[in-house]
Order: structure tokens, then sequence, then C-alpha cells
């Protein structure tokens, strides 16, 4: 969510800088005209419900239904479950709430107008989809909301917030949305900085989170409509701490995002994963590190799941942010960093490729749809020139790339005609009167419109080739379905195996990283998969004369490993349903890398600063061959790679 410009200096970067240890914003500019808007046809519930089937899943950059047909996220933010205090004075008091709004933790606007009144208005803005804000204190808030929070719904009355978030679900997955669940805060407190909700372990256990997460997982598990999981909301700095990407540590990001993820599909396999990278780190002052990395540490580090087609990644944007500007206007953690808003449209476009949509390139161990999960600009009212060019290139952005959106927020409250929250598309009154995006004088019109009507990628995805890496730096990587409900295969020694349907396709030198594919996949036999740790099953000759060989028997092929430091331990075949050829070749990477000029994964890294050894997309493992001589402490030096047919 947005730091609204008026709090910008007085949050988590004030805050920090104080803790640890400007300049004034130029006046707005005048704005300028905009295009008459011109609105796109409306669905209604029943039309938006018969048009696509849930689950979701990915398919490469894709996001598609139960069909295979691409589902495109045209979605909104509509906030409030996670708490509108502001941290200081009465809960209740609009003062202390944001924008002077008081949620009373469910979603805003029940009290000011009728469910089905709200949802008429979501359809009216083109949306197919909501993200639902939560804080993990609404699931363990036993409390009854009171009558006034939810007057315009009646129905609701003497509910705790978790039961009315219920009955929001309910609502929007039987008009038609898709809805995704998304873990915005601890506490109920509002919002961005250092507010006690900087990580998914801030103010609770990493393990309460994740049970959190089974726990809703569990309670939607029969919505196939409520189709994914969003873990986790802008991840940033505390006083003290930076979130990070991959050091094995209890702020690492990247490992605690697989692990949920994991679970949450243990507990619903229809669920898509939503893994927002690192929102902010380091101390905004001149000298000292800092930035908005979001997306740009998965091109080396990405995550596998034990369902490789429920991975979705996402990442904010705001005009007044930057790649590192925190957005503070004044004061201590206002900086010189140019902002989203000072870019031409062309490094725009290019900034935010760099931190988001490469991820949506194909054939990469990182290939994965890109959700932008939360823009947006104050509308009705503002003078915010700068804003409202970067709000216009920004969607221009966004609809040239066809990248899947959410807006904030959907829903605020407005007063003869002035909405206490100009950001929300949809304001209103306390007799239910609505003032929305397409009325007259909101200057954001045309360019939501242009957004929302802009030409998409329709109708089925094809299938793609899947490529996904292992990453055993700090621990076991166990992403087999199969293999988590079995004992541990390789005891006392790190392990990787692949995503059920995938088998290995490479390995790193010294790095103990992997590379798994579906490119061409055998189907599995009914065999037992089977540990190898000696050279009994080397047949058809000596093909790494002198070195230690791990070799699947005849008609498996390899699906994981392990290792011990970074010396080789075991090898995980699984038997094919068919009989596989016994020729091969020996693929050496000792000297320097060796993979397919062609082919899966091969212009992405996923193991950096290694050598890498990958079979071409039509073999697969059948052997690793190592050495404690010369000083190469046994880890892998070379392949055996056998053709698929």
């Amino acid at each position: 969510m947005p730091i609204r410009p008026a709090r910008r200096a007085v949050l988590a970067v004030a805050a920090l800088l104080a803790a640890l240890i400007g300049t004034a914003s130029p006046a707005p500019a005048a704005p300028t005209a905009a295009p008459a808007p011109t609105a796109g046809p409306v669905l209604t519930g029943p039309q938006l419900a018969a048009s696509w089937a849930g689950p979701l899943s990915t398919r490469g950059r894709y996001v598609v239904d139960a069909n295979g047909d691409r589902f495109k996220l045209k979605a909104g933010n509509w906030a409030g479950a996670q708490g509108t205090w502001e941290g200081s004075g009465s809960t209740t008091d609009p003062a202390d709430n944001q924008a002077g709004q008081v949620s009373y933790n469910i979603p805003l606007g029940l009290d000011r107008a009728p469910i089905g009144q709200i949802l008429a208005g979501f359809h009216g803005l083109g949306l197919n989809a909501v993200r639902l804000p939560f804080a993990n204190a609404l699931i363990h808030d036993t409390s009854t909301v009171p009558d006034a929070a939810v007057a315009a719904n009646p129905q609701l009355r003497g509910r705790t917030p978790l039961q009315v978030y219920d009955a929001v679900v309910a609502a929007l997955t039987a008009d038609g949305f898709a809805v995704i669940l998304n873990n915005h805060t601890t506490s109920y407190r509002f919002c961005c900085g250092l507010d006690g909700n900087e990580r998914w372990n801030s103010g609770q256990s990493t393990r309460q989170w994740e049970d959190d997460w089974v726990f809703m997982a569990n309670r939607y598990r029969a919505d196939k409509r409520v189709v994914g999981a969003d873990l986790r909301n802008e991840v940033r700095r505390d006083v003290w701490d930076d979130p990070n990407w991959g050091m094995g540590d209890g702020h690492d990001e990247y490992a605690a995002f697989e692990e949920a993820g994991n679970r949450i599909l243990q507990a619903d396999p229809d669920l898509l994963v939503i893994m927002e990278g690192i929102n902010w780190y380091g101390i905004p002052a001149a000298g000292f590190s800092h930035g908005r990395p979001m997306l740009t540490p998965v091109a080396t580090l990405s995550n596998t799941l034990i369902r490789s087609d429920k991975l979705v990644y996402a990442a904010h944007f705001y005009a007044y942010t930057g790649p590192a500007n925190t957005g503070a206007g004044s004061g201590p953690g206002s900086t010189s960093d140019p902002r989203y808003e000072d870019f031409t449209p062309d490094q725009l476009a290019q900034v935010v490729n760099q931190e988001a949509l490469f991820v949506t390139q194909t054939g990469q161990h990182f290939t994965a749809p890109v959700w932008v999960s939360e823009f947006g600009a104050a509308g009705r009212g503002s003078t915010d020139a700068k804003e409202q060019a970067w709000f216009d290139r920004f969607t221009d952005v966004l609809a040239a790339n066809d990248t899947d959106f959410a807006v904030w927020p959907l829903v605020g409250w407005q007063h003869d005609g002035v909405p206490n929250d100009n950001w929300a598309l949809l304001s209103y009154d306390t007799s239910g009167r609505q003032l929305g995006l397409n009325d007259p004088g909101d200057w954001r019109a045309a360019d939501w419109n242009k957004l929302v009507n802009a030409p998409s990628y329709t109708g089925p995805v094809a299938p793609v080739t899947r490529w996904n890496m292992l990453d055993l730096d700090h621990g076991d990587q166990n992403v087999s379905s199969r293999m988590l409900a079995r004992p541990d295969w390789s005891y006392g020694n790190r392990k990787g195996d692949c995503p059920d349907g995938q088998r290995l396709a490479g390995l790193g030198r010294s790095s103990s990283r992997g590379l798994c594919t579906d490119a061409g996949q055998p189907a599995v036999g009914a065999g037992d998969w089977v540990t190898v740790t000696d050279q009994r099953y080397v047949t058809g000759g000596d093909w790494a004369s002198g070195y230690d060989k791990l070799q699947c028997p005849d008609d498996t092929f390899a699906v994981g490993y392990s290792v011990h430091g970074n010396a080789m331990s075991a090898l995980l075949c699984a038997p094919s349903a068919t009989a596989l050829p016994t020729t091969g070749r020996t693929l050496w990477f000792d000297h320097g890398d060796n993979r397919p000029a062609t082919g899966g994964s091969a212009a992405s890294d996923w193991a950096p600063g290694t050598y890498k050894g990958q079979c071409a997309d039509d073999e697969y493992v059948a052997g690793v061959a190592d050495t404690w001589r010369w000083l190469q402490y046994g880890v892998p030096d070379a392949l055996l790679c056998r053709p698929l047919s």
C-alpha cells in the first residue's frame, strides 16, 4: 500500500534514521487535461462467472484457468481487513485512522453500502479479480465487529472480523471474481514503515505465520474461485536488520516464502503462490547502501515449489518512490535518488523491466507470471502533474507488456463529493451514494480504461517446458511431493529433489546448485525410487576413468542428488515407464561451463560463479562423476548424458 504524500517524511524512514544515526518537496505543478474516458463492456456476475473456471495455474508467463485459457488478473485491492489505525490515539477515532476511515478491521465500505452494490461497482470498473488484504491478527480475533461497522449489511452483525472476511470472500466468488488472499500485516496497524509489520516474522514467529497460512488455505479450499495466496506485503527493513534473499538466516525471504508456499500447496494444491520481492533494504542516506530490489534477485536465485505450475511473482510501483528512493518527501529518509515519476517513458519501461518484468522471459529457470499487485495515484482533486504523467506512462508500460495488475485501493469514503482518500476508485457516503472513477472529474479515468481495455493475449495457452533450479546452499530443497511423504533418502546430507514430473538436467560444480526440467519428460514407472551411493550400477564401460561414479540403474533417470559440503553423496533415481537408451556421452565441466548453446535456461545463470554442466533437452542425467584426487574435494566434474529416445 502507498505511503500518502503528507506522511512520507514521518513514517519508517524517519524512525529508522533516528534510531540508527531534507529537502522539501517541490510545489506540485498544475494538472493537464485528460481525454474523455471510455469505459469498456461491463460483465454481470453471472457473465463473469461463466467466462472462466477455477482453479488457476501458470504456463510460462501466463496465468491460465482450469481450461488452459489465459486469465489475465485485472484486479484491485479491497483494503480494510489489514487495519486502518495509524498507531497512536484511538483505534475508532477517524482522526487516528488512515484518511479518516475506520475499517474496524474488515473490508472498507460495509458500513456505507450493501455488499452487492459494492461488487456492482467492481464490475463497472472492468475487474475480474480482487486482492483481499488481511492481518494475522484477524485470524485470532474473537471479538465481534460493532453494528456500526456493518450498518449497510445488517446480515453481518454479531460476527468476528474473520467471519465478515468469510462473507466477503463468499460474495466475491459467487459474483464471479477471483479472490487472492493477501497477508498484508501482522497487527491491524497501518502502514508502511516501522510499524511492526516489516517482515513475515515481525511480531510473530515464522512458524506461526506459516500455520496461519495453512489455516487460511484449508478454510477456503472448497471454493475454487479463491485462487491465490499472496504471501506477504512489502517486506522491508526494521530498525536494525535487512531482509535478504538466500542467506539462509531468520531474515531470508527466499527460504521463508518457499517453505510457506510448499506448506500451503500441501494443504491446498490448487492455490497460486504469489511472492513479492524485497521492497526495501538499507539506510536511506548518502553513503549507505539502500534500495528497492524487488524481483532482481530472482535472476540468479529463483523459487521452486512442489507444484511448478503455481508460482507467480509480484511487484509494487508508485510514482513517488524509486529504485533507491523511499518516497519520503523531506527530512530523514529523503534522498536525491530519482523517483519513478522522474523517468522518461523509455527509462520507466526499462527500469520496470529490470526490477520485475524480466521474470516473464521465456525458457529461463525463473520464468513465471509477474503481477503488479499494487500501483495507483491520487485522483479526483489532485494537482500533482508529475504523478499524473507517471500514471499515464506506467499504465502504458502495463498495457504494452500485457501485464497482470491490481490497483490500490478500490474502496473509500466520501462526503459531499469529496473523497476521504482520493486514491480510491470507488467512494461511498453514509447514504451509500457512490462516487466512482468514471464519474466526471477524475483524471485517472482515461488511463484506467486504456489499461483495462488494452489488447491482451486471450484463449488457450499451450503447455510449455519448465526449468526450475535447486538450491542446496544452506539446507535441503525437497520439492517432490512423493519424497516428502517418505523417509529421508540421504540422511545427514543436504539433498534436493525435483518437483514430481521433472528430472535432473544439470549440476553446478562447487555450488551444490542443480537444474530440473520436464523437457521430453518420460513417464515415471511403478518401481521403487533408488538412492545410489556407490558404483554398483555402472554398466556399459568406464565413462569417467579414474573418477568415482554415481550411476542410476538402467531404465531409470536422476531426479535428485545430495551433497556433504559440496561433495557428491548420492543420486536419487526414478524408474521410467518405458525402456531408456543405455548409450550416452560424458559431459565434462571441470574446467568451464558445458551447457547447450540453445534450449532450456541457456540464457539464465542458475549457479552463478561456478562451472555448470547441463545435458541437452533431449537427454537425461544417468550419472555423475567426481574425485577427491588433485584437490577436487568430491565436487561433480562430469555428467553421463543419455538420449531420451
